[in-house]
């Protein structure tokens, strides 16, 4: 049998080279999805004649097919490999962005995007592994980072550019957007890109019992809730903000996408100190565990001031950006360690990893419509993700004495 290429590019076999770019765009245009429509929410409700909570589902249930679709993917990708399996998702990304554009109503739209999510998916899946494939551990979490830097730069930037899409052209505008997308990552895919997964002859018996010593073992668990509780909570801030910042604190809502830019360029700065410190070979648990008690110390901070009722928009920015920035350092540390468990397993752990962290984003954009205050739901939901997230970590750092498989003995 072929051996599983899990060491870095360059060593023994060569192995295919693949630009860094092309795996960052295939991986953000799932989440880009979400974020860019975020600010036409309220002009969307409006035009379709729906209210906040069936627009909050065209983001809740968008979550949710990241996360579902990414179980399929992985074991597919496993056995068949990374290149067709990916341009079947993306065929239903460009397929789906078209029938919301046409969407009549809002139900329609909802299932649209249900669909768009679980074509979307299949780029955070297997541009993961991919990356996976071709690195070791530390070098993977090294080259993640930099590609979460590329990843972030796009929903970054995408509530300022939905905010002046929905506005000058409607909202529709975004959906022709987001199906060009589509077809551009399918021509790119087809031309550029060279399957870089080994395919196994495993059953489909075989999977399903790799997959699950995945869902028994402590240590993935603890990574991948944890990981999950440290990046995807802040959905539920996300998706709460436009009704937080027109509604509580009566901002206009064309600063929407400002504000929503802001936060997610800590995603970006934190990416960016997680490459540094990757490069310095400090230790990836360490950075995984400190990292996220920085964005615990930043939902504490926004609930005390909703709590205290000094709720305002510089302390609703402040504390979400020191939330963000430490799930940027931590998110490439936690799913490194996730996906490096079982290097046999490297697509079915990514989509695992990949359906937890969005279940949990899903859960907690679910949750946030709960109650009449959309800022105490949302603060109360990240404080209790933080704490998690920590208890999470420190289960998977356990069962080795907090040695992990990418620190060695």
């Amino acid at each position: 049998m072929t051996p599983q290429p899990t060491m870095p590019a360059g060593e023994a076999a060569p192995r295919p080279r693949v630009p860094l770019w092309l795996l960052a765009l295939l991986t953000f245009s799932g989440t880009l999805a979400m974020h860019v429509f975020v600010p036409a929410l309220p002009l969307a409700g409006q035009d379709l004649g729906a209210g906040p909570g069936a627009m909050r589902m065209t983001i809740s249930l968008y979550i949710l097919g990241l996360a579902v679709g990414q179980l399929v993917y992985g074991p597919l990708a496993d056995r068949y490999g990374r290149r067709p399996v990916l341009m079947v998702g993306l065929t239903l990304y460009a397929v789906s962005g078209l029938a919301a554009l046409l969407a009549p109503g809002v139900q329609a739209l909802i299932a649209a995007r249900l669909f768009q999510a679980l074509g979307g998916c299949a780029g955070l899946v297997l541009g993961r592994a991919i990356v996976r494939d071709l690195a070791g551990p530390q070098e993977a979490a090294q080259r993640l980072a930099l590609m979460n830097l590329m990843v972030t730069l796009g929903p970054g930037l995408a509530p300022l550019l939905g905010t002046a899409l929905a506005e000058l052209a409607g909202w529709r505008s975004i959906f022709v957007l987001l199906c060009a997308l589509g077809v551009v990552n399918l021509l790119f895919t087809w031309r550029m890109l060279p399957e870089t997964g080994q395919r196994t002859v495993q059953s489909g018996a075989t999977l399903a019992r790799n997959t699950l010593r995945l869902v028994r073992s402590p240590v993935f668990l603890g990574y991948a809730v944890g990981g999950g509780c440290a990046t995807t909570s802040m959905y539920a801030f996300v998706a709460s903000a436009p009704f937080i910042f027109t509604g509580r604190l009566h901002r206009p809502a064309h600063e929407v996408g400002f504000y929503l830019a802001v936060l997610i360029s800590g995603v970006w700065l934190g990416s960016m100190v997680a490459s540094r410190l990757m490069a310095r070979r400090l230790p990836i648990t360490r950075v995984l565990v400190w990292a996220n008690l920085v964005s615990v110390l930043g939902a504490f901070v926004f609930l005390g001031m909703v709590l205290s009722g000094q709720l305002n928009v510089f302390w609703t920015v402040l504390p979400m950006f020191v939330f963000t920035l430490g799930a940027g350092i931590a998110s490439p540390a936690a799913l490194t360690q996730a996906i490096s468990v079982d290097p046999q397993v490297i697509g079915s752990a990514s989509g695992l990893y990949g359906f937890t962290q969005m279940a949990v984003g899903a859960i907690c954009t679910a949750l946030a419509g709960i109650g009449q205050d959309p800022a105490l739901a949302a603060a109360l939901i990240l404080a209790g993700a933080g704490v998690i997230s920590q208890l999470s970590f420190w289960m998977a750092l356990r069962p080795e004495g907090g040695q992990t498989p990418s620190q060695g003995g």
